[in-house]
């Protein structure tokens, strides 16, 4: 699979396949992540989760996926997955449709603002035209950088690393309903109805008078979240 196909927006290392599960494979999947015992799972304020594999510490774990479960009005704050894992995540969602928000690293964002620019980086007056040349393309790159947003929708496969990874958090926000805003990157997937049902409705803007659109969570969504880990625990757990 060419996956440069589905890059979505100007970020080129995000990449959204939809219907990459069919009906068949998303019901099978879904219902067996339900039937899990409970004692597998772990509740967190806002969420369910399981981690298959353990939880990843300094002195390393098998590589995993993890399962969690987000009910209506449930989400997870804004998060970098941090050093630990390859800056490479794959997600797999099941379930309601919903909205997952990228957003640029605090300390990128502040840069953003105002903060960025030749004269406040260390020592730019005695830099080297190379050096210079180096921090201004930085410069160029955080002030690029924006806040966008994908709607995932069941079956779909969301890839992103690289800069994608290092230089955004992303989460997903505690809300029933998320509004579509100029941020989404993949807006064409509730452009058919028949694709989030009862679940998108339309809206009016009572500022801009312009259409809008709503996702209603109405049903309890499951992500499949696929990481690597490079530093892996050394066990004779495989071995016959």
């Amino acid at each position: 699979m060419d996956v440069q196909q589905y890059v979505v927006g100007s970020l080129d290392t995000i990449f959204y396949i939809p219907d990459f599960l069919t009906s068949v494979e998303q019901d099978f999947l879904y219902r067996q992540v339900k039937s899990a015992p409970v004692a597998k799972w772990k509740s967190l304020k806002n969420r369910r989760l399981q981690n298959w594999g353990g939880v990843v510490h300094e002195k390393g774990l098998i590589p995993q996926p993890c399962r969690t479960f987000y009910e209506p009005g449930q989400g997870i704050m804004p998060h970098q997955d941090g050093p630990l894992y390859f800056p490479v995540v794959a997600i797999i969602s099941l379930g309601s449709p919903t909205l997952m928000r990228f957003s640029p690293h605090s300390k990128i964002a502040n840069n953003e603002e105002g903060h960025a620019s030749e004269s406040n980086v260390k020592g730019a007056d005695t830099l080297k035209d190379d050096d210079k040349k180096e921090a201004n393309c930085q410069i160029k790159k955080e002030r690029s950088l924006k806040d966008v947003s994908l709607i995932l929708m069941p079956g779909s496969l969301l890839l992103f690393k690289d800069s994608a990874y290092g230089d955004y958090l992303h989460g997903i926000d505690e809300c029933v309903e998320h509004h579509f805003d100029g941020t989404v990157l993949n807006p064409e997937v509730a452009a058919d109805e028949e694709n989030l049902g009862e679940e998108v409705e339309e809206l009016k803007d009572p500022v801009s008078t312009s259409d809008a659109r709503t996702l209603r969570r109405t049903g309890t969504r499951i992500s499949l979240t696929c990481r690597y880990v490079p530093k892996v625990v050394l066990s004779k757990l495989f071995k016959l």
